[in-house]
């Protein structure tokens, strides 16, 4: 499966770090993953929370990201970060949720929340944000709250039309 992504927004996004994708729905992990590879990343991937842990706990010295769906069968992405982060505070952390708009993501969790659909571009440049910040928190950032409009959440405007649309 291959996903164009144009080759000027890439470079400026690329990376070596490694990240751990994990995400419930097939089609999306794995067109996700490829984006992220063809940038350069090292990518594992789980289904669940549970298999997240699992690998997590025989590789947690490599992994530089974590990448997790909100809601997932079984336990959320939510819940997986505050486990993976009292293992490591120093864990990045960055969900992603097909619900933005219900949950009514704040402004304050736009940092560490990537909204579904999005665009490769927008996935690259979150990811290296994410790697690329020298602060760590041991407590995320990404709260939700009632649902309080019908707009979309900042920063899920399209930004480059002509790429594939993932989510």
């Amino acid at each position: 499966m291959c996903v164009p992504v144009d080759e000027t927004i890439a470079a400026s996004m690329k990376g070596t770090e490694t990240i751990l994708f994990v995400e419930d729905e097939t089609f999306v992990r794995e067109v996700t993953c490829e984006v992220l590879r063809s940038a350069g990343y090292a990518v594992f991937t789980a289904k669940n929370a549970k298999d997240a842990m699992r690998f997590y706990d025989e590789q947690c010295g490599d992994v530089a990201l974590l990448l997790t769906d909100v809601i997932m069968p079984g336990e959320s992405g939510r819940a997986l970060a505050g486990k993976l982060r009292r293992k490591n505070p120093r864990l990045n952390v960055l969900f992603v949720t097909g619900y933005a708009e219900q949950m009514g993501l704040r402004e304050t969790a736009q940092e560490e929340c990537l909204a579904k659909p999005f665009f490769t571009a927008t996935l690259l440049r979150k990811v290296r944000q994410q790697l690329d910040r020298r602060e760590f928190r041991t407590e995320t950032k990404c709260g939700f709250m009632p649902a309080c409009g019908n707009g979309s959440p900042a920063g899920s405007e399209p930004e480059f039309e002509a790429e594939a649309v993932l989510g």
